[in-house]
């Protein structure tokens, strides 16, 4: 069985294209999400995908970097995958888990697409950065109103219940009370 996976990061994003390689590539069964793929928490398609594998089955995707953005994240797939006597196949790279070459270039590309999310992550700061130097970024603003929470405190109520009535996190309020 061909189990195809496409994803994409925003909600604003399509995974058409995705998917139409992924039929033309054989996937009798295609999960998609909208999640970034930095990390695999909350990734229920994939993780939907990996429990249905079976020995002999293969997993579709059009590149690597849909399914893993980090070395880590792709090995513990890949790990999973293999495991379950199946293979991962992808549709643009000629990666295969079932050829040393295939696993050669699979690691290659993962190298790749974990480097473009740090070159990205290092041109946002460096841009939160600038703009903090011009005076235009402040950062989010508060949403927490500091005096409410001190005012409730002296008041005798319990961080707990602070937290409760506020609909804040009882760590933001020990936070604000400057007991963490």
């Amino acid at each position: 069985m061909r189990y195809g996976y496409a994803r994409v990061s925003t909600t604003d994003q399509n995974a058409a294209t995705q998917e139409d390689a992924l039929r033309q590539a054989g996937c009798s069964i295609i999960r998609v999400e909208k999640k970034s793929g930095t990390s695999r928490t909350e990734r229920s398609e994939l993780n939907i995908l990996l429990a249905f594998l079976r020995p002999g089955d293969v997993l579709m995707v059009t590149r690597i970097d849909r399914l893993a953005r980090s070395i880590a994240d792709l090995q513990t797939i890949i790990t999973e995958v293999k495991a379950k006597g199946a293979q991962l196949q992808c549709t643009e790279h000629p990666v295969d888990t079932g050829t040393a070459t295939g696993k050669m270039f699979l690691d290659m590309l993962g190298v790749f697409a974990e480097f473009e999310t740090n070159l990205r992550k290092e041109r946002q700061l460096e841009g939160i950065a600038a703009a903090k130097e011009r005076g235009v970024y402040k950062g989010r603003k508060a949403s927490i109103d500091r005096k409410q929470v001190h005012e409730m405190h002296r008041e005798g109520i319990s961080p707990t219940e602070i937290a409760k009535r506020l609909g804040i996190g009882r760590t933001s309020v020990y936070r604000c009370l400057g007991k963490a």
